[in-house]
């Protein structure tokens, strides 16, 4: 079996995966990240990049670069529930270089990231290489047994991050218990067709037993249906025609269009899971992103949760891997560090679940109604309290190090 050396091994070429190999390259140190896929092509995957990330391009030098990739801009977020309209947040006030949320597919953003990263000699990014188990040596993680289309290979490695997704594999080889925190909902994810004289803005409207959201993509709209738990067998059993019923009833906007939903085909579901790991490391092994903390789609903030454990930990731990002094306290501080901003973002995350969506999930004969929290934040002064919630999140990350 081929054995590979280096000093740090990332699994998973996701955001958090692929911001902490470049920030690590860019520090001079030797880091391999390993993705499963040949590319990075996946639909309906996160593609909100919020201010705090755009922010974090600037302080990289590549923002002018990073905003010529096609994207939308998202200036003002509004929600319809039943007769209640409501601004949920703006940016006209913060004080960044971009007022605004970027809508881009992930995979240009990875992509954009990967080629900045490959400029670092200590940089080596393996497509079609899939972790799928841990090395120990006397119960300290020494590295990953990973698949390739040449066959097995084992990459030792001073530290091991696992950045393998919401189910990762490498978490549940660690033995990491996991908290599930719940969701009441799943998100049925499809694509319409959009007409130069729609709405410019994030479309989102919630209605009895049934939540729509609707990402402005240039020309087309990605669609959010959110649907109670568990429930798509029964919406698919139903049918394509009441499926499709049901998003025009609560969207007269797409009615015309929606013979473009011609099979279950071109709808995918994500499963919502919200939980988080109680502890992130043990020796030698860190977890982090959605590997330590999968997120509820409300907000959109995955990517920049992600990208944000990787900023913090690339600031802990560039120094002591280049010196090859990396201990438990060290992992233990990246944790530290993550995990209060992960808390708080998640039980906001919970209070609209538990406040808004599932009780208009679950009441189908009443119109839902704003909570009152959500109306008070339409004074003037206090809708500022969102926007800046969803721009910079919980104690925004920076990046510290210049590059090597």
């Amino acid at each position: 079996m081929t054995e590979i050396k280096t000093t740090c091994c990332i699994a998973g070429g996701g955001p958090a995966g692929m911001m902490l190999g470049f920030l690590l390259a860019r520090e001079g140190v030797p880091v391999i990240v390993l993705e499963k896929h040949e590319d990075f092509l996946r639909d309906f995957r996160g593609d909100t990049v919020h201010p705090s990330t755009l922010e974090m391009m600037h302080e990289l030098g590549l923002l002018d670069e990073f905003l010529k990739l096609p994207h939308s801009t998202v200036r003002e977020l509004s929600l319809q529930i039943g007769d209640d309209h409501l601004v949920v947040g703006h940016f006209e006030h913060l004080p960044v270089h971009c007022k605004f949320v970027a809508l881009m597919p992930q995979w240009d953003f990875l992509e954009f990231i990967a080629d900045h990263a490959r400029h670092h000699s200590g940089f080596d990014l393996r497509m079609r290489t899939e972790a799928t188990d841990l090395l120990l040596d006397e119960g300290r993680v020494t590295g990953v047994r990973a698949t390739t289309p040449d066959g097995p290979i084992e990459i030792r490695a001073d530290l091991t991050v696992a950045c393998d997704g919401r189910h990762s594999r490498l978490r549940e080889r660690a033995g990491f218990p996991v908290e599930d925190l719940r969701a009441p909902m799943d998100v049925m994810w499809f694509r319409i067709s959009r007409n130069d004289n729609d709405p410019s803005d994030v479309v989102a409207r919630v209605e009895s037993g049934r939540m729509l959201v609707m990402l402005n993509r240039t020309d087309y709209w990605q669609c959010a249906y959110v649907i109670p738990k568990g429930t798509a067998d029964e919406v698919k059993h139903a049918g394509l025609d009441k499926f499709r019923n049901s998003v025009g009833d609560i969207s007269s906007l797409l009615r015309d269009r929606l013979l473009e939903i011609d099979s279950w085909d071109k709808v995918k579901l994500l499963t919502v899971e919200v939980d988080r790991l109680r502890r992130w490391y043990r020796t030698g092994l860190i977890c982090i992103g959605d590997a330590a903390h999968a997120m509820s789609p409300i907000g959109g903030v995955g990517i920049n949760l992600a990208v944000q454990d990787a900023v913090a930990a690339a600031n802990i731990l560039a120094q002591p891997l280049r010196r090859g002094t990396v201990t438990v306290d060290t992992l233990k501080s990246v944790q530290q560090r993550r995990e209060f901003p992960t808390r708080v973002t998640q039980r906001l995350q919970i209070i609209m679940q538990n406040n808004l969506i599932g009780p208009a999930l679950a009441n189908k004969d009443k119109r839902p109604r704003a909570p009152w929290f959500m109306k008070l934040m339409q004074w003037p002064l206090l809708q500022r309290i969102p926007g800046r919630l969803l721009a910079f999140g919980v104690r925004p990350e920076h990046v510290q190090s210049p590059a090597a």
